[in-house]
């Protein structure tokens, strides 16, 4: 966390340029790739193909996200108490689950299409993963194994959790190209052109959109430098997961009311819902820590 000190009697500022870096993210990309945000590129999905094989951005990206947050777990299970020859199994079956939670959680909100094209569910690197079934897929695995090696289930979330931000901002990348998970229409400097036959109907006559994919990343880099420094200062068990359940979710409410491909539970947009249920969720629990800190003082 930015820490202000005093050096001489005049305020010095620790930890500032960890904190610019997703700034200088959101500004500089519209300008590194102004050929592709203003359309002059347009991108391919995949890297390279041959014949009907190909690898795709999307793939390569998630799975970079997954290597160095793994990485970043690596390094400071020790620190946790928890042995690196148990954080294998944890992170295999846990990506394996949250993979196939985020796809599953997809797929059900978007069966009417996936019911007329059954094999398309498991063309995951096609698109169409959400974040919230990966949780939950995620969140089952750290339960079971939590019991099964008698590990509090929150001092392993403590470890996990400031890597899923640095994944999820990696990962985000995979939208950019496939074209998907953009927003409404805007003429702002750092709008992003769409193709038009990745416009949503309601929008064909729209070129440029709000990039939601770069604001979400931006908004997860955020997130993750800011737990990575409150680690720093040992914070009570279980306070990183509920500060990044809550910080993520008051991003992904706001950035989630841009969206033009969100999933609907009758007129409410299902992300909104579920972020402010974890925003809740947080807060309780936050404030259920600090009453018995408060007490045990």
């Amino acid at each position: 966390m930015i820490e202000i000190l005093t050096d001489g009697g005049r305020p010095t500022v620790k930890g500032f340029r960890l904190y610019i870096l997703p700034i200088v993210l959101f500004l500089a990309t519209p300008v590194i790739l102004h050929k592709e945000f203003s359309g002059e590129i347009i991108l391919k999905p995949y890297i390279f193909k041959v014949g009907n094989f190909d690898i795709r951005w999307y793939a390569i990206l998630i799975v970079t996200g997954f290597v160095l947050g793994a990485r970043l777990v690596y390094n400071r299970a020790p620190k946790y108490g928890i042995a690196t020859k148990d954080i294998d199994l944890l992170l295999i079956s846990g990506y394996i689950a949250g993979l196939i939670g985020a796809r599953l959680y997809y797929v059900i909100f978007n069966w009417n299409y996936y019911a007329r094209n059954p094999f398309e569910i498991i063309a995951f690197w096609h698109g169409g993963l959400a974040i919230h079934g990966a949780w939950i897929g995620a969140l089952l695995t750290g339960i079971i194994f939590a019991r099964i090696k008698k590990i509090p289930f929150l001092k392993l979330a403590d470890l996990c959790v400031v890597a899923f931000p640095l994944a999820q901002s990696i990962g985000r990348w995979g939208n950019f190209f496939n074209y998907e998970a953009f927003g409404t229409p805007t003429d702002l400097p750092w709008k992003l052109f769409i193709p038009k036959g990745a416009r949503p109907i309601a929008y064909r006559d729209f070129s440029y959109f709000h990039p939601t994919f770069l604001y979400e990343s931006a908004w997860d880099l955020f997130v993750f430098i800011y737990l990575y420094q409150l680690e720093k200062k040992e914070p009570p068990q279980g306070v990183l997961f509920f500060r990044y359940l809550l910080l993520y979710s008051i991003g992904r409410l706001f950035i989630e009311s841009l969206r033009t491909d969100s999933l609907y539970f009758g007129n409410f947009r299902v992300a909104q819902l579920i972020s402010l249920f974890f925003i809740a969720i947080a807060i309780y629990f936050e404030l259920s820590i600090k009453k018995r800190l408060y007490s045990e003082g």
